[in-house]
């Protein structure tokens, strides 16, 4: 008699395939439950996987933002009209972003001509309040980096001026036709801008700047603090090199004033010689230009590497 095929009872296993292979069914049902399990397992390690890669990205972005601004270059807003008309700056106004070249001075010295942003010299600070740095070298650190970063105020004043003379010259103002001198020789100073009705600048001098130092003035001649008057003037005026920041290279915003700084030497255009600073004078030259032109690409795009630190001017 032949045999009667039946379903298996609800306490008995299914009866094997004689063949030994498994049935359609019952690879459906592993083939369902192993996909499962991985998806399961795949959405686990890809939402591990997305804070981890996120949390290096944005890490990643804060070190090379603090380390392009501490090294590189940097943006800077002019606030005040001490440098007007080759920098804009004035209270309510759209004032112009400069880079400042951090390289070029590593390699060569600032001189006269140079458009420079430097942080002030203890005789220029006197009573003025806060902006002390830590004794701490850790806390220093930090301070830095954060106000690199906006997350505190700058630790230091920092101001931008025009190199008039270097260590060892003597400078002082004025000859018969109002021009300042160096070295007994008077200056040609096209960039000189007259706020007011006077064109008539003040005495001064003579001063020789110490050496390692630098005398610096306003190209708004007659309302700009600077060299003439900081610290009392005279000696105590002048700003030590090893306070220098960097070169002031280009204005980068806002776009309508997209320029180079105008840097030719004064000195050497008085001597009636080929101005030293023709070749700065589209901006910047050698490694300068080939490191700060894609950090001022970056800005103009909107990138975050490198941020913006006010300068503080006094009038």
């Amino acid at each position: 008699m032949a045999d009667v095929m039946r379903s298996p009872g609800p306490d008995e296993e299914p009866a094997e395939d004689p063949s030994g292979e498994e049935t359609a069914a019952e690879r459906g049902d592993r083939t369902s439950d192993t996909g499962t399990g991985s998806a399961g397992k795949g959405k686990k390690r890809k939402k591990g996987s997305f804070w981890w890669e996120l949390f290096v990205l944005v890490g990643t972005a804060l070190v090379l933002t603090v380390l392009l601004q501490m090294f590189v270059a940097r943006v800077f807003v002019i606030p005040s009209q001490s440098m007007m008309d080759t920098l804009h700056g004035c209270p309510g106004c759209n004032n112009d972003r400069i880079l400042v070249d951090k390289i070029t001075y590593r390699f060569s010295d600032p001189q006269p001509g140079d458009v420079v942003v430097f942080s002030g010299p203890d005789s220029w600070m006197e009573g003025e309040s806060g902006g002390t740095e830590s004794a701490n070298p850790v806390v220093g650190f930090f301070r830095r980096a954060g106000a690199l970063l906006h997350i505190v105020s700058p630790g230091e004043k920092d101001f931008v001026k025009r190199v008039i003379a270097t260590g060892g010259q003597t400078v002082e103002c004025c000859d018969p036709q109002n021009r300042v001198l160096v070295d007994g020789q008077p200056l040609d100073e096209p960039y000189i801008h007259w706020s007011g009705e006077s064109r008539t600048q003040e005495e001064f001098g003579p001063v020789t700047v110490p050496e390692d130092h630098l005398w610096v003035m306003g190209d708004n001649r007659n309302n700009s603090l600077d060299s003439r008057y900081q610290g009392g003037g005279g000696r105590a005026g002048a700003v030590p090199v090893d306070n220098v920041i960097g070169k002031a290279q280009f204005v980068v915003l806002p776009l309508t004033r997209w320029q180079s700084i105008y840097e030719e030497n004064p000195q050497t255009r008085a001597l009636g010689a080929a101005p030293e600073g023709a070749a700065n004078s589209s901006g910047a030259g050698g490694l300068g230009y080939l490191t700060v032109v894609p950090a001022a690409w970056a800005v103009r795009r909107g990138s975050p590497s490198v941020t913006r630190a006010d300068i503080r001017e006094y009038h």
